[in-house]
């Protein structure tokens, strides 16, 4: 007998509306189709509502409950591994089963997705009699002798986009020679995939070296042994850990298991997925969320159907439906990208990851040049096991790196200068000599603040606690959290005063539209949020970069992390004081990073490297410890403080936020919330005061917060859902909970 046939109550999650697991009576004649994990509709109130079974048993502790009304998908959409994962996010993250769920579900469930197709012509009649015709309609239809030219050089068919393509547009007469019955035209399925689209170069694996061999070894040994173990490779940058993950993979396939890589950026799919392609051809799948539903949908169910043994992708690719998972390898780990930090759950990749290891018992590699001070910690301590990579390969040599000291350069101009001369001179050395410079500052636009010089009234945002920055190529002040846009004024909506506005702060625009000023001839390309709104944008400036066609690439973070460009010998690093003017804990790790990272783009093949970092704070230790690239330094001193401060990874933080457009009403929900969480939670627990956020209001919600830290959380999650169920958030509010927050600030 089913499990489905024993039981006669089915617990559904629902998709909206009630966070809480609901009771369904399992009709006879439903019961053989209702499994754990299946898709049902079900009644609440006056209307019906998708749900997923969540579990099956035969009594319900309430004496009436309704039937289920159908089954919408009767096969099970997460497997037991995965169920086991969410409700390990649910009690981790404090956040109920419906909004956990929906992460494993695929693509679309909530809308209905088609399997995209599309026309293909073929030829109808034998390749003679397609000569026959050919010739006889080359007189008096010229242009359908044209259309069967096509075919008989090409007789195996062609989509129908893809030839009118190549051959112009000759629809009616391809219409034509198909009501001829000449022409063959039918509805095929087609892959929606990405990868179909990249072009690569077939690769064979690359000799290791001895740290690589070593590495290496450590990790097919967990692999041999299909038992959960946790790796850390704490690697210089260019030390190989991209073949180390490439080599690893091929070693997991070999063992017929399945494997999953997560990249911090959508700006490094491109390269890693250019690179797997050259190894592994066809057989991998590309997900984030800028791909469109389609291509996720396609993905997801070939992925589940065991078709796709690799998954490539940012932080949600970690639920990807493989049935036989072996390998989950997470570059760049100490990223805050992999972190979710606007809705529930508010997951961090990496820790889901290593769960996720544990459940199924496969191999975990966390890898990094600045690994986070969590998991080089647990490293230390023996939680997971670490691999150190300290030389570049093929005997690349890490960058020189000297640190300008900006306010003696103010004095030499009598003012404000965006580059160094020792810069400026780096640059111009490259242009002579045709190599190439990379710019890193991590602020776009081309001024943060326009301020009247008159009454010093600065156009902030009206929706948000923030100036307006200025983008000089549209002539508008735009807002960075809601993106409200107005044209740069005139005249001081403060004063009225006419054209007498100054200008602060300096973004990637301006940064590009002074070298141009300097240099007149340099070929420069700008990746940041602004140039890259389109998709596939990242690929076309990446590609062109490499290939020669800019001389300097100007970016934000997203040029700080994994790519290779072996023609860049200089990066300027510019600003990186802001970094360290955040109040937050995590402020100096952040800086010392982005320092790290950036200066790795440098002297990555034959050519030497030189970075530059331009700081108003020479003697800042943070900066000078990232100008040696010393992260063992680092990390001693950093600790040192997480220690004494009682930060993580010491102890476990909470962030707890309320938002709304009443700020009072925020607020007196919050003071509510905290002086009942005191009463509740354990003498060692410390509740933080209740403070604005940094961005204290964002989109006109005001937002308030307060902090938990614990050594450890026990029953906290619990606690706080039962505060919810006293204390139940009203409409007009929005509550956030955190845990294990990448920022304690905004």
């Amino acid at each position: 007998m089913s499990e489905s046939a024993r039981n006669s109550v089915a617990t559904v999650v629902l998709d909206t509306g009630i966070d809480k697991p609901l009771d369904y009576q399992i009709p006879d004649e439903l019961a053989h189709q209702i499994s754990l994990g299946s898709r049902v509709l079900v009644p609440i109130q006056k209307r019906f509502c998708p749900g997923i079974v969540i579990n099956l048993h035969q009594n319900s502790a309430f004496a009436k409950i309704k039937p289920v009304e159908k089954v919408i998908t009767s096969s099970p959409l997460i497997s037991p591994d995965l169920f086991l994962l969410g409700r390990w996010i649910s009690a981790y993250y404090c956040a109920p089963l419906s909004k956990v769920l929906p992460l494993f579900l695929p693509p679309g469930t909530k809308n209905e997705i088609q399997t995209k197709t599309q026309h293909f012509v073929k030829p109808l009649v034998s390749l003679e009699a397609l000569r026959e015709e050919t010739a006889k309609l080359r007189g008096k239809c010229p242009k359908q002798a044209e259309v069967l030219d096509y075919f008989l050089k090409n007789p195996k068919g062609i989509l129908a986009a893809e030839l009118l393509q190549k051959i112009g547009p000759l629809q009616s007469s391809l219409k034509t020679l198909i009501k001829k019955k000449l022409l063959d035209c039918s509805e095929i399925e087609v892959d929606r995939s990405l990868i179909l689209e990249h072009e690569y170069f077939p690769t064979k694996p690359k000799t290791l070296t001895p740290e690589q061999k070593e590495t290496f070894a450590k990790i097919t040994k967990s692999l041999d042994e299909e038992k959960f173990e946790t790796h850390l490779i704490y690697g210089v940058t260019g030390s190989g850990k991209t073949e180390i993950y490439l080599q690893a993979i091929e070693y997991c396939l070999q063992k017929q298991k399945q494997a999953i890589l997560l990249v911090p950026e959508i700006a490094l799919t491109s390269q890693t997925i250019e690179k797997l392609k050259g190894r592994f051809e066809s057989r991998i799948a590309i997900m984030h969320h800028r791909l469109s539903l389609g291509e996720r949908f396609d993905s997801w169910h070939k992925i589940a159907k065991g078709e796709i043994p690799i998954v490539v992708g940012a932080r949600s690719a970690i639920f990807s439906p493989l049935p036989n998972l072996g390998l989950i390898i997470i570059d760049e780990e100490h990223d805050s990208s992999y972190k979710q930090n606007e809705k529930q759950p508010c997951y961090h990749a990496r820790d889901v990851a290593v769960m996720r290891g544990k459940l199924t018992k496969s191999t975990v590699v966390l890898a990094s040049a600045t690994p986070s001070l969590e998991s080089y910690q647990n490293a230390l301590s023996k939680k997971y096991v670490l691999s150190t990579l300290k030389t570049r390969t093929n005997q690349a040599s890490l960058p020189t790196i000297s640190i300008v000291n900006m306010q003696s350069e103010f004095e030499k101009n009598k003012g404000f200068t965006l580059f160094s001369n020792k810069l400026l001179q780096g640059i111009k050395k490259r242009l002579e000599i045709g190599e190439q410079s990379l710019l890193f500052l991590n602020r776009r636009g081309y001024y943060s603040v326009k301020q009247c010089s008159r009454c010093s009234h600065s156009i902030d945002c009206p929706h948000c606690d923030v100036s307006l920055t200025f983008h000089l190529s549209s002539n508008t002040l735009s807002c960075h959290l809601c993106d409200y846009t107005i044209p740069s004024p005139r005249i001081c909506p403060s004063c009225g005063a006419l054209d007498e506005f100054t200008h602060k702060g300096v973004g990637t625009e301006q940064v590009e539209k002074t070298l141009h000023a300097i240099f007149p001839g340099v070929r420069t390309l700008r990746l940041d949020r602004d140039t890259t709104k389109q998709k596939g944008s990242h690929e076309i400036f990446f590609k062109q970069f490499r290939s020669g066609k800019a001389d300097v690439l100007i970016g934000t973070q997203m040029i700080a992390k994994g790519l290779h460009f072996p023609s860049v010998t200089l990066v300027g690093i510019l600003q990186i004081d802001t970094a360290l003017h955040i109040p937050d804990f995590r402020a100096s790790e952040i800086a010392f990073s982005h320092i790290t990272q950036v200066a790795g783009r440098a002297g990555r093949a034959d050519l030497l490297g030189e970075v530059i970092i331009q700081t108003s704070l020479p003697e800042n230790t943070t900066i000078k410890q990232g100008s040696t690239q010393d992260y063992e330094q680092f990390f001693t001193e950093e600790i040192a403080t997480r220690k004494f401060f009682a930060y993580p990874p010491f102890t476990h933080m909470v962030k707890i936020v309320c938002s709304g457009s009443n700020a009072e009403k925020a607020e007196d929900y919050l003071k509510r919330l905290r002086t009942s969480l005191i009463q509740r939670v354990p003498a060692s627990f410390h509740i933080h005061p209740i403070v604005p956020c940094g961005h204290a209001k964002v989109k006109d919600k005001h937002r308030f917060q307060f902090l938990i830290k614990a050594e450890k959380l026990g029953n906290l999650s619990a606690i706080i859902q039962d505060l919810l169920t006293s204390f139940p958030v009203k409409k007009d509010l929005h509550l956030l909970i955190d845990v294990d927050p990448s920022s304690t600030f905004f």
